[in-house]
Formats: C-alpha cells, sequence, structure tokens
C-alpha cells in the first residue's frame, strides 16, 4: 500500500513539469515525507481541469459518506477492485495524476513485522513522477464546504516491490511519463513504469509503522 510519500519538488518544478497553473499556490510547502493519515492537501492534476494543479486532500470522500473519518479508509485503492467498491465505482472515471518525489515503504524482517526496514522508492531518471488516482468532490454536511479528496490506485507489487513490501505484496501505480495524458483524459488502464530503483533509509530497527 502507499501510505507515506515524498514531494520535494516546489511550485514552479511543478509547473514547469505539467505545463499548468498552480491554484492555490501559496498554501503548498515541499516535504520529504507526508503521512496520509494525516490526510494532507497535496497537488494533484484533475481531468475536470487537466491545465491546473489543485491542491486536493488526500483521502477520498465519496458524495454519500456521512463525516471525515471515512479517510482513513480510502487512502489507497485497489485497481483491481475499483469499478466494485462503492466507495470508487461512482468515481471510477474522475482520474487524476498525482505528482510525487518519491514514496516510502518498510520491510518486515520478522513474521509480524516488529522489525522494520525503512525505503525509499523513486523514479529512475523522474525526478517527478505521477501515481494514478481517483478523485471526488464532497460537501462537509456541518460546515458546507466543498472539498476535493483523492485516492492512490495500488497493483501487485512487481519483484522489486514484493521483496521490500513483503507484508502485503503492493504498490502503488506509477504512470509511466509517456502514459500520463492518456490515463488522464482516456478510459484505457494504466500504463505502469518498470523503472523504480529503492535505497534502504536506516539499519533495521524496531519500531511503529503508525
Amino acid at each position: 500500500m502507499c501510505f507515506h510519500s515524498q514531494h520535494t519538488a516546489n511550485a514552479q518544478a511543478l509547473k514547469n513539469r505539467f505545463k499548468a497553473r498552480f491554484q492555490e499556490e501559496i498554501k503548498f510547502s515541499p516535504s520529504n515525507e507526508v503521512n496520509g493519515f494525516t490526510h494532507p492537501y497535496l497537488p494533484i492534476v484533475t481531468n475536470e481541469e487537466p491545465n491546473a494543479l489543485q491542491l486536493y486532500q488526500w483521502g477520498l470522500l465519496p458524495q454519500w459518506a456521512k463525516d471525515e473519518k471515512f479517510q482513513q479508509n480510502t487512502l489507497n485503492a485497489k485497481l483491481e477492485t475499483i469499478a466494485e467498491k462503492p466507495s470508487f465505482k461512482a468515481v471510477e472515471f474522475q482520474r487524476c495524476l498525482i505528482p510525487a518525489t518519491g514514496f516510502y515503504e518498510w520491510k518486515w524482517l520478522d513474521g509480524k513485522g516488529k522489525s522494520k526496514e525503512k525505503y525509499l522508492i523513486q523514479v529512475e531518471n523522474s525526478p517527478i513522477f505521477c501515481f494514478a488516482g481517483l478523485w471526488s468532490k464532497w460537501i462537509d454536511p456541518l460546515s458546507g464546504i466543498l472539498r476535493g479528496t483523492y485516492t492512490i490506485l495500488t497493483t501487485e507489487a512487481n519483484p522489486l516491490m514484493a521483496e521490500i513490501h513483503n507484508s502485503k505484496k503492493r504498490m502503488p501505480v506509477i504512470l509511466d511519463v509517456s502514459a500520463e495524458e492518456e490515463w488522464l483524459l482516456g478510459k484505457n488502464p494504466p500504463k505502469i513504469t518498470t523503472q523504480l530503483i529503492a535505497e534502504s533509509l536506516e539499519p533495521p530497527m524496531q519500531f511503529s509503522l503508525f
């Protein structure tokens, strides 16, 4: 799964990369690591406004969600089941690009995950890459404020990620650069990059993921 990501590219680099204007640019700050369970607002590009970078909140809220607690379950969505799951089937074709510079995963070094090793995974020769995602707009029933939210799609791990994410053997869907526009504007399955590189960030240690 993908719950921790890296976003070190600044606003200008993102605007150059996507040839897009950046709405609410002043509210964005690059970060070496963000935790999805804090539900940060991060820049994405939607198929509704493909020429704009917009700040959406990580953790998709379907229109029928009663409150924001629902986001705890929707940081990720399995690519194989989005057409079946109530949380995602209504937004199956509300596609988005989620720019990142890396993501983090922990390799289990024992059967229960009490000892883990942290890795930073990036895309070779692509300082900024894109997760494939889905987006939604949700009206807060208490405040009436319209909130943009998103989820990151995941798929079966490739050999590299199966070795690292050896507990669940999943990985985020990372789009090949040549297929980003096709994913965003079309109805085709995503073309996933194979150019991942991984770096161990620390010796094995005892710690809690959350």
